[in-house]
């Protein structure tokens, strides 16, 4: 028996106004319990979406009483192969070609999704009755679902499936031996989560130059899943720890209500946040300090008034804090140039650049980590660097071993500083709650 019931295609028209009202009495009901059939339909297909792993595999949907018997359901499912298209890829699946084309052109049409602007890796799962197409369910990487479904006049539907999330803390420990990145990797944190960690600690360590072997590092982030626990992407840093011979830091993620600037704090209520960033350029090796020296082109000595970090060209330039671009073109043997000005009379400078970053001209406004320009070799230069100079009052300082103000301190208002206290104690729970490294390998030898 089939799942839809098929009706005529015309019915004779009552001549008597009894008969009438009876027959738009039953035809109402009959659209009722077809559009029942069909939510039902819908959300039981949603629910079972990602089920079963199997490619084949016979799939029972109930119906409603006296519509259709319960009809048996085929799954397919095919990943999107890279430079295939999606009816190259329901093709492959063998899926009616038809059909397939209507249900992608409703979920087009829905701005669900673009068939012309798909990438590899897209998850496409097929429904089919028979030979019949039922239902095409999309997961995208990003952990969205959309659904294109035949409802129970055979028109096809679009659904955008929402799945519940789940958030759960997630914590990663150790120690540095080779570098933060291949380390916190090898102990499951994300790129992103690294990238965060670093942009924390961007104020007070120079990771290039003070992070050594034996430094001990804490990441806790928010892992988030689906109700049935399918992992679909990772959230933010809510607390970042360094303890080594440079620093002894952890910072708690919080958004002060006042201002709903999220920022990272101390468990003393003092921000991460500094007025400037201590180095404006990741990855870049230290090659010449601030301080007299022998010019590599001139050969003259005289004072070298900035920092050097050799970098490959293209590296991005950050703005080492909120300012006003005075100067953003050629300057002698400076090349390209950029000159922010900050406040309380500090100014930063940032030479040889290959190229300026997206809109940085004279007068615009840039935020601090904003890239400004990125590295090159143009000017008095013999090879790809970052030239950057920081000036207070118009003389050029040492960048390295400037004293920068701190952020924001949230003791100076009571209210901030409760509204964090609560806040910090509930990420302390989730860090007690799960034993260090040392901890556990005392455990497993007291069970030995």
């Amino acid at each position: 028996m089939k799942a839809v019931m098929k009706l005529p295609r015309s019915l004779p028209w009552p001549r008597s106004r009894g008969m009438r009202s009876l027959t738009v009495l039953v035809g109402a009901a009959f659209l009722f319990g077809g559009l029942a059939l069909w939510l039902r339909s819908a959300e039981e297909t949603s629910v079972l979406a990602d089920s079963d792993p199997a490619p084949t595999t016979p799939l029972q949907v109930e119906f409603p009483d006296g519509f259709a018997a319960p009809a048996k359901l085929m799954k397919v499912t095919g990943d999107l192969k890279r430079r295939e298209t999606l009816s190259g890829l329901t093709d492959r699946l063998g899926l009616d070609r038809a059909e397939s084309a209507r249900a992608w052109a409703v979920l087009n049409e829905a701005d669900l999704i673009d068939p012309r602007r798909v990438q590899a890796g897209l998850s496409v799962t097929a429904w089919l009755d028979g030979d019949a197409l039922n239902a095409i369910g999309v997961s995208e990487t990003t952990g969205r679902q959309i659904l294109a479904k035949r409802d129970f006049r055979g028109d096809w539907r679009a659904f955008n499936l929402k799945a519940k999330e789940v958030t759960t803390p997630t914590i990663v420990r150790g120690t540095i031996q080779r570098s933060l990145y291949v380390d916190a990797r090898a102990l499951g944190a994300g790129d992103q989560q690294v990238v965060d960690f670093a942009s924390v600690f961007a104020y007070d360590v120079d990771f290039q130059r003070e992070i050594h072997p034996g430094d001990a590092f804490e990441f806790v982030y928010e892992r988030i899943t689906d109700e049935r626990g399918n992992p679909l992407r990772d959230g933010n840093l809510i607390y970042a720890a360094l303890n080594g011979k440079v620093i002894d830091k952890g910072f708690y993620r919080f958004t002060p209500p006042d201002t709903g600037e999220t920022d990272y704090f101390q468990a003393n209520g003092e921000s991460a946040t500094r007025f400037l960033m201590k180095t404006p350029i990741n990855g870049a090796r230290l090659s010449s300090s601030f301080g007299m020296r022998r010019h590599p082109i001139s050969g003259f000595n005289r004072l070298h008034k900035g920092t050097d970090f050799a970098a490959p060209t293209g590296t991005p330039v950050f703005a080492a804090g909120h300012g006003t671009v005075e100067r953003a073109s050629r300057y002698g043997g400076y090349g390209n140039y950029v000159r922010i000005r900050h406040a309380n009379g500090y100014k930063t400078a940032y030479a040889h650049l290959s190229r300026y970053g997206r809109a940085v001209r004279s007068g615009v406004r840039v935020r601090q980590g904003q890239v400004i320009g990125y590295v090159g070799s143009t000017g008095a230069s013999t090879g790809p660097h970052l030239h950057y100079e920081v000036y207070i009052n118009g003389k050029p300082v040492n960048a390295m071993r400037l004293k920068l103000p701190t952020g924001r301190k949230l003791a100076e208002t009571p209210d901030m500083m409760a509204a964090f206290e609560v806040k910090r104690d509930s990420i302390d729970i989730v860090r007690d709650a799960q034993p260090n490294s040392d901890d556990l390998d005392t455990l497993a030898a007291l069970k030995n």
